[in-house]
This record gives C-alpha cells, structure tokens and sequence, in this order.
C-alpha cells in the first residue's frame, strides 16, 4: 500500500494512492478509516510524514567510504538533519551561498509507525515500521570537510527531500537505487550492500533515542556521488517504491 499526505486547498491529510486516485484516510499512525476520494492531480504532495527528527547514517555502503577515502566503519555513523529541511517531490532543492560543492546522495529511507526505544526483538522492531520511501541526503561536501563534523553541511533548508510515498508492503534487503542527475545515472546499487541493515539501524538508534511516528532514518547512499547545479533536476528512484523528484535551484 502506498501512502502520501496531500494538500487540497486549505486542506491537509493522509490518504492512500491507488493509480491516480487517493483515498483519504484518518491517519497511517492510528487507523486508516477511509473518507474522502481525490483525483491524485488534483492534489499537492507533501512531505509523507512530518517528521521530529531526521536520522541518517553516513558510510553505509562500503563502495561509497572507499570512494570518500574513509575507513569502514565497525558501528554505525549516525547523524541528524533538522525537519527544517525536509521537502517534498518536486519542490525544490536551494544551494545556499555559504557553499560552492553541493552533492547529490540517493538513500532508502524508513519511517516509523509508533514509538520506540530499546526494543527486545526482531517483532518489536519490524512493527515500529510504517513503511520505505526515497531520500536525498543533499550535503555541503565542502562545508562538511572544512567543518569535519557533519551538522552544518547536512542541515540547510530544503536538504532532506523525501517522497513521494511511502511504501508498507515492502521487503527492504535487495532493493534497486538509482540517482539520475538530467536524466543520466550516476547512483546505481542495490539494499544488499548495506554494510548494516534496516533492522539493525533501527535497532542501534532506538538504543539511543526514541523513535516516535513519523520519525525517519536515511540508511547511506551508495557510490557516485556528485555535485549539483543551478538547473539540475535529480531523481531518486528505488525499486517498488517510485521516484522522488527535484530541480535544483540557487539562492536569491
């Protein structure tokens, strides 16, 4: 089942996407009773959750350490991007003037369903999953090497585009990524090379921090990654989930 969260003039709400219809429902985190019908182009899409943080995992995928001269690491890397960042599908991602090396990184993204800390097992675990979606952890490249930690370079406005939908009924261990930049490929990979999986990630940050619905954590971004322009239009795409959208834009 696919899920989105849509504006419809004053209106905003949660509804499942059938094709090119979007039924209304109360909400994914306490129920889905059904209401209202939408023609899908009829609608905004927004963010799918509106998250109270934003976890990503750095060096995830061991290609991608190696390509940014860094060891592998033996637990996961983990950091947070403000919900002030957070965007939707085809809103636009801004680079700010404080950088001139913005790059791209394409991530599978899961979000959380109910709150959770310090869970006892694999159940527990699996049931905190509301489902996947697709992410861009847009990072100041040049920033978060003159800084050498990651907060300034992974937290301005619009770097955390996620949508546009999330996905429930989804195995997450050898899923299809791919980030296009103008339509050619420059990410291309797969969930299983993961250095650490979805379940493991969630179980180390929940050890950490409570999750609470909404909640997202990126899981790393697999090799080629690369700068973005004025004009630029990116694409993630994961296999079973769609394609997250954005054109790139400077600051005015």
């Amino acid at each position: 089942m696919k899920l989105g969260r849509f504006a419809f003039k004053n209106k905003i709400f949660f509804g499942v996407v059938k094709e090119n219809e979007v039924i209304e429902i109360d909400s994914p985190f306490l129920g889905s009773k059904p209401k209202a019908s939408y023609l899908l182009k009829d609608l905004k899409i927004l963010p799918p959750c509106v998250p109270s943080k934003v976890i990503a995992v750095g060096l995830n995928y061991r290609n991608h350490a190696k390509e940014l001269g860094m060891p592998i690491p033996e637990e996961p890397i983990i950091f947070l991007k403000p919900p002030s960042a957070v965007i939707a599908h085809k809103e636009k991602i801004v680079l700010p003037p404080e950088s001139k090396e913005v790059h791209y990184e394409g991530e599978l993204a899961v979000v959380i369903k109910r709150p959770l800390y310090r869970p006892k097992n694999l159940k527990e675990i699996k049931d905190a999953i509301l489902g996947y979606t697709c992410f861009n952890d847009v990072t100041a490249r040049d920033l978060q090497r003159k800084d050498g930690q990651w907060t300034r370079s992974k937290s301005f406005n619009t770097f955390a585009p996620i949508g546009p939908f999330v996905e429930t009924d989804l195995n997450p261990s050898n899923l299809r990524i791919q980030t296009k930049v103008n339509g050619e490929v420059k990410q291309d990979s797969f969930t299983s090379e993961l250095i650490f999986d979805v379940y493991y990630l969630i179980d180390f940050v929940s050890h950490i921090m409570t999750l609470f619905p909404g909640d997202i954590i990126a899981t790393g971004t697999p090799p080629g990654v690369g700068r973005l322009n004025p004009g630029d239009v990116v694409e993630v795409s994961i296999e079973g989930i769609g394609t997250l959208i954005n054109e790139v834009i400077a600051y005015e």
